[in-house]
């Protein structure tokens, strides 16, 4: 079996939350490295039609780790955000 015949069959049918039916699309993956938040446009998912919930392939997986890695390693090159945050207490 190929790469891309094991990575089409990876591929859920459905949604494990909300059972709802999922699409090729594109996202954002969002994650704080200590005191910065990287985000990552354009990552090819599928996404639920209902609840908007995103599952990578293995090849995003690969790529959103690889910039991970590199922000890990110093700083990345790319576009300042702004950016507002807010803590909820109780």
């Amino acid at each position: 079996m190929d790469k891309l015949s094991r990575e089409k069959k990876m591929i859920p049918n459905q949604c494990s939350f909300c059972r709802g039916t999922l699409a090729e699309g594109k996202t954002e993956f969002m994650v704080r490295i200590g005191s910065e938040i990287i985000v990552i446009k354009d990552v090819p998912a599928y996404i639920c039609d209902q609840c908007n919930e995103s599952y990578f392939t293995q090849n995003s997986s690969r790529k959103i780790d690889a910039i991970l890695k590199a922000a890990r390693n110093g700083p990345v090159c790319g576009k300042p955000l702004e950016a507002i945050e807010v803590r909820m207490e109780g």
